[in-house]
């Protein structure tokens, strides 16, 4: 529309500034609105039959959204990436991970977030690419596309995650074994037919191990809304020492009777923490001494 020669309190070239801010924020606000509708996946059962869908690595990246033009974290804000990484990636959308490597998740949060980013301390980041946005097709044909994407950059720090088929539940096992052996975090199922899908969806699933330690009972935390006037938590430390919250996994009659303190407890959990808490510490039972 066109500037008033005059405006009073601002220059004309105050309001041309203003305007042009105005703009990007709307703009900003619509991506970051975008960087929203994302697939998310479910958590897959124990046992689960693959057929029908493709498995990759579960990374322990930082998901990322590239649109053409623009990288943004799934907020929607900006990831302040060097423009010698920016300049290479494709002028298409693509949702994938930034990664360093297994077990590098804390270097690499702290790295994608500085906002003065170094070309040096990017050289080894990666962006695993595992979907293209809105594009038409079935999975396996978008999956195929970001091959060629990758392939047509002839660049390492751009790669298309890796999909392929698994045989069967027995099969799916001992890939998600072998994957966590070698310091990884689990597997992600995506329905080969799939069409783009956005929001928590069956058609992509995710398959973690679950493991399960011991740990001595401190204290008895209470409980709020329904748990009112019975155990919310138990306060416990494993046997490396660290000390955490157990909060689900009881039923109702061991919230009204909780473990002793000073008592051992078996809980599941589904790998730690970088300073090595439990993730997803849940109550399995109270632990015998044989």
């Amino acid at each position: 529309m066109p500037v008033p020669s005059t405006t009073p309190g601002l220059t004309r070239r105050q309001l041309c500034g203003a305007l042009a801010l105005a703009a990007v924020s709307v703009r900003d606000d619509a991506l970051a609105r975008a960087g929203a509708d994302l697939p998310l996946a479910v958590e897959a059962p124990p046992g689960f039959d693959p057929a029908g869908y493709l498995v990759s690595e579960k990374f322990d990246g930082v998901r990322a959204l590239w649109d053409g033009r623009v990288l943004r974290f799934r907020s929607g804000r900006v990831v302040h990436a060097p423009r010698d990484f920016l300049v290479r990636l494709p002028g298409v959308a693509l949702d994938g991970e930034l990664w360093l490597g297994r077990g590098a998740f804390e270097p690499l949060s702290g790295l994608v977030r500085r906002d003065d980013p170094q070309d040096a301390d990017w050289r080894e980041l990666r962006y695993l690419v595992f979907e293209l946005p809105g594009a038409p097709g079935r999975f396996d044909e978008r999956a195929q596309r970001l091959r060629e994407i990758a392939a047509q950059a002839r660049w390492p720090g751009l790669e298309a995650v890796a999909q392929t088929p698994v045989a069967d539940a027995a099969a799916l096992q001992a890939r998600l074994e072998a994957v966590v052996r070698g310091g990884g975090e689990g597997l992600m199922l995506h329905r080969a037919d799939a069409p783009w899908l956005t929001g928590r969806t069956d058609a992509l699933r995710k398959l973690k191990p679950v493991q399960d330690a011991e740990a001595v009972v401190l204290a008895h935390l209470p409980g709020r809304g329904r748990h009112a006037g019975r155990l919310g938590a138990l306060r416990v430390r494993g046997t490396d020492g660290v000390e955490f919250q157990i909060g689900t996994g009881f039923s109702d009659a061991q919230r009204e009777a909780p473990p002793a303190v000073g008592s051992t407890v078996t809980y599941a959990y589904r790998g730690r923490t970088g300073s090595g808490v439990p993730r997803f510490a849940s109550f399995v039972r109270l632990h015998e001494a044989w």
